[in-house]
């Protein structure tokens, strides 16, 4: 079987171990893991373990998990690991006793690598949800070759950053009746009158992430990434604010990693399954002029602040002041996430059946969705989960070589889609042809 050892090998006690389970994103991930194992959909059950620093906290949270899925308890057949980031023996004896991991445990900058590394050394597969490029570039530079010798997957961003969109374009690719050449996707985050925050967890990640751009850049160099070539009419880049006719509001850049994440994808697709690679542009929709105002402001501070350490110190210290209150030490409140939703709009431009996309102007057009609950704490689990189901239940058509991988790039042969589509996370054509 693919992936080592395969399934159900001799002296892998566990399919899954979820990592961190007791931080604040991982007992949303043990929750899912939970329900998935309970819902009877997987071929024999699911043997699978929580791993953390602290027994009474791990109990914890797999008590909270039996509650919110009403039941008495979980059961003996949750194996409970301890295990600490900071000691690479005990990493190591997690990876032994498990064919895949999901790490939880951020900011990955900081903590990432040892569990790659854990992983890779010891045959075991990694999934984690980190956002950021730097990491998961760093990760392909280092460990690429060496999970390729161990047949094992080791694949990042595999929650809200960056599956909706890395998976959204693949999707969009396949319902185009001809040759999608490129896309541009525009999020859409509503929060109920409870509003919405994020944990602190990611805040620290995007405040480390934007000081070392300078480094992002130097390790791209390394890579030596061979350019993904421009097929079709060339997507134009927009500017840092720009009104949205087809919203009626104005939309800024995401800042998030899925540019970086969905150009991997394509550039292996392109480079190994000869695909014709998609062009991509992500944007957010920030609302009114009042809105644009005052994250002017907030965005000019961060970068001001963020470029020294005392001012990184701040950041990180009142996080709830420089984000105006959407980052939070607590993270959301269950009613918060509750009323919390995402939509994530494709457009896609192309070439139909027949036409040459080296030649004149694209002549179909395709517009899709992807419509999710609450991004961080919500649809991230669901997301990772199902990529973790994905990796175990689909492995005959995951790639045929071990590796670290994108989502798009590991998944896209899979039933992926169709997992997150019964799970909530749904994706769908919203027009044809015609926009």
């Amino acid at each position: 079987a693919a992936g080592g050892d395969g399934a159900g090998a001799p002296g892998r006690p566990y399919e899954l171990v979820v990592f961190g389970a007791s931080g604040f994103t991982g007992q949303f991930v043990v929750e899912e893991v939970a329900r998935a194992a309970a819902g009877g959909e997987l071929r024999g059950g699911l043997r699978w373990a929580v791993a953390g620093r602290s027994r009474e906290k791990l109990r914890a949270v797999l008590e909270r998990a039996a509650e919110r899925l009403g039941k008495a308890a979980l059961g003996a057949e949750v194996g409970l690991l301890l295990c600490d980031v900071g000691d690479a023996a005990s990493l190591a004896a997690m990876a032994r006793q498990t064919r895949l991991v999901l790490n939880c445990v951020g900011p990955y900058r900081f903590f990432g690598e040892p569990v790659v590394e854990a992983c890779v050394e010891n045959g075991a597969s990694c999934i984690d949800i980190s956002g950021e490029p730097q990491y998961l570039e760093g990760m392909y530079l280092k460990y690429n070759e060496k999970a390729a010798e161990k047949g094992v997957y080791v694949i990042g961003s595999c929650g809200f950053d960056s599956i909706p969109a890395d998976m959204g374009v693949l999707y969009t690719r396949d319902k185009l009746k001809g040759t999608l050449t490129g896309v541009e996707s525009f999020l859409m985050v509503k929060s109920g009158p409870e509003g919405a925050c994020i944990h602190d967890g990611t805040w620290k990640s995007a405040v480390y992430g934007l000081a070392d751009q300078d480094n992002l850049r130097k390790l791209r160099k390394k890579i030596g990434y061979a350019p993904v070539p421009v097929v079709g009419a060339k997507l134009k880049r927009r500017g840092l604010v720009f009104y949205n006719q087809e919203f009626k509001q104005y939309s800024i850049p995401f800042m998030g990693s899925d540019v970086s994440v969905v150009k991997r994808s394509q550039r292996y697709l392109h480079t190994e399954l000869q695909e014709t690679p998609v062009q991509y542009g992500a944007y957010v929709n920030v609302g009114g002029l009042g809105s644009v105002i005052k994250l002017m402001f907030a965005g000019i501070l961060f970068f001001l602040l963020v470029k020294f350490s005392f001012g990184r110190k701040l950041l990180i210290k009142y996080p709830e002041f420089f984000s105006a209150g959407r980052f939070t030490k607590k993270g959301p409140t269950q009613k918060q996430m509750d009323g919390t939703s995402f939509t994530m709009t494709f457009f896609g431009e192309g070439y139909s059946e027949g036409q040459d996309p080296q030649n004149g102007k694209p002549n179909v057009k395709i517009c899709t969705q992807v419509k999710g609950p609450e991004p961080g704490y919500v649809a991230t689990p669901i997301a990772m989960v199902q990529a973790a189901l994905s990796l175990l239940e689909d492995a005959a058509c995951l790639p045929k070589r071990g590796g670290v991988y994108s989502p798009g790039a590991a998944f896209s042969k899979t039933k992926l889609v169709q997992r997150l589509n019964k799970r909530g996370v749904e994706f769908s054509v919203i027009s044809k042809p015609e926009v």
